[in-house]
């Protein structure tokens, strides 16, 4: 098994060990039987996520977290991609839904991991009923449980 999960952190307060972020992105990938993979989790600031928004999915303003996924989820190709968490936008919702911001980021990780092995939602209230958002609070549950939150 083979699977590199890299977390870099660029000129924002974190919120959670890296350790964690590299860990969730795991569990998703053992969870998902994925032997093979190459992750990268990059922890930005708002001004960088809404440029990344604006550059590649042509919205305007922040997000909490988007995901390029490069190489197909296939059994025999190496999963690679790119995750981008922006751990201030975190903050906020993890404030307005009373939640810990710890939950919140792992939270980030597991959807953007999940989104480069190819599952998606809908953009509407009605993603919190699709099989990839139950399936992420299943394995945020995991991983929190496993971290000892």
């Amino acid at each position: 098994m083979s699977v590199t999960v890299d977390v870099a952190v660029a000129g924002v307060r974190l919120g959670m060990p890296r350790a964690l972020a590299v860990s969730a992105a795991r569990s998703v990938l053992r969870a998902e039987h994925v032997h093979r993979a190459t992750l990268s989790v990059a922890f930005v600031d708002d001004r960088r996520i809404a440029a990344l928004n604006h550059t590649h999915l042509g919205h305007r303003g922040v997000t909490d977290v988007i995901s390029f996924p490069f190489q197909p989820a296939t059994s025999d190709a190496v999963v690679t991609g790119d995750i981008y968490i922006a751990p201030d936008v975190a903050r906020r919702a993890a404030r307005a839904r009373r939640i810990p911001l710890r939950e919140e980021l792992v939270r980030l990780v597991v959807h953007g991991t999940l989104h480069v092995l190819g599952y998606d939602h809908p953009d509407d209230a009605s993603r919190l009923q699709s099989a990839m958002w139950k399936r992420q609070e299943r394995l945020v549950a995991l991983v929190l449980r496993s971290a000892g939150a």
